[in-house]
């Protein structure tokens, strides 16, 4: 087991960790370090015991804080998930629209009632110039 010195509010101290966590040791005393040199320079020079004690008490605050704010993020996180899962369940079906297939035989057939018209058409409109000619004449 490694055994990783350590300085806290100017002290040195030496602590056992387990093998591969040296790194988050030092990062943890660090920040016991910051909170001590604090307390150092607004108070002075305290007993060592007291000194981390507070240090101590004031990362707890800071944790606090921050477990405050993580659970308020995850609440909200909580609300838009169910606020999507809604959105998701609240999406209509797409609306089924059915095209009417026409067979060939009815296309057929319109082809030729078109053609059939276009023939009395064509008729009416020869008998209507006959008739135009006959009162001009007359």
């Amino acid at each position: 087991m490694p055994e990783i010195e350590v300085e806290i509010g100017g002290r040195t101290f030496e602590v056992a960790c387990q093998e591969g966590e040296e790194h988050y040791l030092k990062f943890a005393a660090k920040m016991l370090d910051e909170e001590a040199s604090v307390l150092t320079s607004q108070i002075g020079r305290i007993p060592e015991a007291r000194m981390l004690l507070m240090a101590g008490l004031m990362l707890a605050d800071k944790t606090a804080g921050m477990q405050d704010k993580l659970r308020e993020a995850e609440d909200k996180l909580m609300e838009k998930d169910a606020e999507l899962d809604q959105m998701r369940n609240a999406q209509a079906e797409p609306k089924r629209v059915e095209v009417p297939v026409l067979p060939d035989n009815v296309t057929d057939a319109m082809a030729e009632l078109a053609a059939r018209a276009e023939a009395l058409a064509d008729q009416v409109e020869g008998g209507a110039g006959d008739w135009e000619e006959e009162e001009e004449n007359a």
